[in-house]
């Protein structure tokens, strides 16, 4: 059992790897738009609703950007 137990952890550590890795992947994706997100809930709660209708305006741009990015990468990957 001796070598098929490094072979286990072999796996488990590829596992591991291999979610850190999306988890990397997603915070790059969506990091900006959480952050928009979290800072147009945090001005829509105080008095500064034209500060969050303005914040929610740019970050509604910055995901409409990102996603025509990724269409026309998922597009250039799929000719």
């Amino acid at each position: 059992m001796g070598d098929r137990a490094g072979g286990v952890m072999m796996e488990y550590v590829i596992l591991a790897v291999l979610i850190a890795a999306a988890v990397v992947v997603a915070v790059a994706m969506f990091g900006k738009t959480i952050v928009g997100m979290f800072d147009v809930a945090g001005k829509g709660a105080t008095t500064r609703h034209s500060e969050a209708k303005s914040a929610l305006e740019a970050t509604r741009s910055t995901q409409d950007s990102d996603a025509d990015k990724a269409k026309d990468y998922h597009d250039g990957m799929h000719e």
